[in-house]
C-alpha cells in the first residue's frame, strides 16, 4: 500500500519536535514534573532523540522528538524520521516543530521511513505513524510518497521479476489507475516502426525489447518524460565483470523514476499533457547480439558507431528522444542511470542534470533546495562535441580516453533533440548506505525537484 497518514484517534499522542536551540524555551512553558523527566532522561533535542513523557496514571501524555542543530539539519534531509524510528508504535500529532515547507519535507520523510519493500520478506508492521499536521497539504505529500514508493519498489525488484514485459505491466497498472492511455511497440515491430537502436540493444535477450508510450491529460503545457529502461545490463559482448553486474537490476532506474514522477503528476491532477516514453530492454549476450564496431542507423537518421556494447543506455534513449522530439513538446526530460562518471563526479546523493536553459536550471536548483531533493547542474561543454564524432559514423557511443564520460553521454543525447527545451538527468538511483527515511536500495532522484519546478519549467 502507498504510504499514508494515520487517522486521528483518542490514542493519538501529541508530539513536540524540538531542536537543541529551542529546548530551553520549550521547557520554560512546561510543568516542573515534565522538566525533571526530560532532564533525568538526558533529552537535549539532539538529532534522533525520542522520549515519551508520562502523565496521570503513568500513561504517556506526550512524545518528544529531537530536531538537532542547524548543522544536523543541513547534513540530513529528514531529521524527524530518525527520531520517529525510535518511537513506539502508535499515532502521533505534531504540536510543536518546523513549519511551512520544512514541515512538509519532514512529513514526507516520516511517511517514507514507514515504507518497506516487502515483496519477498515479511516486515514488521508496528511502526510510529504520523497524523497529518494542520496546515500541510496532506494529499500532495501522500502523492509524493506514493510516487517515491513506486520508484523504490520497481528498482528493488530483481531483474528476474522485472524484465521488459514486467516493466510494461507496471506502466499499464499505473495507466489503468489514472485513466491514461498506453501503447507498446515490441520485438521485430521495433524495426518496422523505425526504432532500430532499441531493437539492436535488446534483440539478444529472449525477453523481447519494447517501447512503452503512456499518455495522460488533454490540457496545458506538453511534457514528455523519457526513462532508460534497461532491466538488466550484462554489458553485452563487452561483458561486465561480476562486480559490475551486481547492481544492474537498477539500470532501469530512469524508467522507474519517470513512472514515479508521472504518478505524482497524475495523482495531483496537474494541468499538463503528459507523455512517458520508456525503451525497455535487456542487454544480453547471444549470437545475435550487437558487436563492437557495428554501425547503427538511428530513428533520426544519424549513424552511430558502437565502440562499446556496454554504452547501450544512450542508444535506446536516442531513439525514444527522437520520437519525443517529433511532437515538439514544451519540455522533454530524460532520466537515466547512464554513466559511472557521474557518480565519480558527484557521488550517489546528488542528481546531476544538463540543460542549455538557464531559467530551467535556476528553477530546478531552487525547487531542489526547497523540497530536499538535491540536484547539481553539469555543463553541455561544446568543445567536447568532437569527442563523440568518430571517423566512420556521425556519432560514437563510447569515446576513447575515458574523460568527461557523463558530459559526452549528455552531448550524445542532445543530438537527438531539436528545438524542444531539454533537461537530462544522469542519476544513480541507489542508496549505498541507509539513512533516515532512505534505506539501502533503490531511490528516487530528481523527481520531486522536477515536480516542484514544473510551473516554471513547463509553463514558461
Amino acid at each position: 500500500m502507498p504510504p499514508r497518514f494515520a487517522d486521528r484517534t483518542d490514542e493519538t499522542l501529541p508530539l513536540h519536535v524540538i531542536g537543541k536551540q529551542d529546548l530551553a524555551g520549550w521547557l520554560g512553558a512546561q510543568e516542573p514534573e515534565i522538566c525533571a523527566w526530560v532532564e533525568a532522561n538526558g533529552f537535549e533535542g539532539g538529532r534522533g532523540q525520542a522520549l515519551l513523557c508520562p502523565g496521570d496514571g503513568g500513561r504517556p501524555a506526550m512524545a518528544l522528538a529531537g530536531h538537532g542543530s542547524e548543522t544536523d539539519r543541513a547534513r540530513r534531509r529528514f531529521v524527524l524520521a530518525e527520531a520517529a524510528a525510535k518511537l513506539p508504535a502508535g499515532s502521533y500529532d505534531i504540536r510543536t516543530g518546523p513549519e511551512g515547507q520544512a514541515l512538509e519535507n519532514e512529513c514526507f520523510g516520516w511517511l517514507m521511513a514507514g515504507h518497506r519493500f516487502d515483496r519477498y520478506k515479511a516486515r514488521e508492521s508496528g511502526t510510529a505513524r504520523l497524523v497529518a499536521p494542520a496546515g500541510v497539504d496532506a494529499g500532495r505529500i501522500e502523492a509524493l510518497a506514493a510516487g517515491e514508493a513506486l520508484i523504490r519498489d520497481l528498482i528493488d525488484t530483481p531483474a528476474a521479476d522485472m524484465g521488459p514485459a514486467e516493466l510494461e505491466a507496471a506502466a499499464r497498472d499505473l495507466a489503468d489507475s489514472f485513466g491514461a492511455s498506453i501503447a507498446t511497440v515490441e520485438g521485430d515491430a521495433l524495426l518496422e516502426r523505425n526504432f532500430p537502436m532499441i531493437h539492436a540493444v535488446g534483440r539478444a535477450s529472449p525477453r523481447a525489447p519494447r517501447l512503452i508510450d503512456l499518455r495522460w491529460g488533454n490540457a496545458g503545457p506538453s511534457l514528455t518524460l523519457v526513462g532508460k529502461g534497461v532491466c538488466f545490463d550484462t554489458g553485452g559482448l563487452d561483458l561486465k565483470p561480476a562486480s559490475g553486474m551486481a547492481l544492474m537490476k537498477k539500470d532501469m532506474g530512469g524508467a522507474a523514476t519517470v513512472l514515479g514522477l508521472a504518478r505524482m503528476i497524475m495523482a495531483l491532477g496537474l494541468a499538463l499533457r503528459l507523455r512517458v516514453l520508456i525503451p525497455a530492454v535487456e542487454n544480453a549476450v547471444a549470437g545475435n547480439a550487437m558487436r563492437p564496431g557495428d554501425i547503427l542507423t538511428s530513428r533520426k537518421g544519424l549513424s552511430v558507431e558502437v565502440n562499446n556494447t556496454d554504452a547501450e543506455g544512450r542508444l535506446v534513449l536516442a531513439d525514444a528522444l527522437a520520437l519525443a522530439d517529433e511532437e515538439a513538446p514544451d519540455l522533454i526530460v530524460s532520466m537515466a542511470t547512464l554513466t559511472g562518471a557521474a557518480r565519480v563526479a558527484v557521488g550517489p546523493d546528488l542528481a546531476p542534470f544538463y540543460t542549455d536553459d538557464d531559467h530551467a536550471a535556476a528553477a530546478l536548483e531552487h525547487a531542489a533546495a526547497s523540497v530536499a531533493d538535491p540536484v547539481w547542474r553539469m555543463p553541455f561543454h561544446a568543445p567536447y562535441e568532437e569527442m563523440i564524432e568518430p571517423g566512420n559514423a556521425d556519432l560514437d557511443n563510447a569515446p576513447a580516453g575515458g574523460f568527461a564520460g557523463s558530459i559526452t553521454a549528455a552531448l550524445f543525447l542532445r543530438r537527438f533533440v531539436g528545438a524542444a527545451r531539454y533537461v537530462h538527468f544522469d542519476i544513480y538511483g541507489w542508496n549505498p548506505d541507509a539513512t533516515a527515511a532512505r534505506p539501502k536500495g533503490g531511490t528516487g532522484q530528481g523527481a520531486r525537484a522536477i515536480l516542484a519546478a514544473l510551473p516554471d519549467l513547463a509553463g514558461r
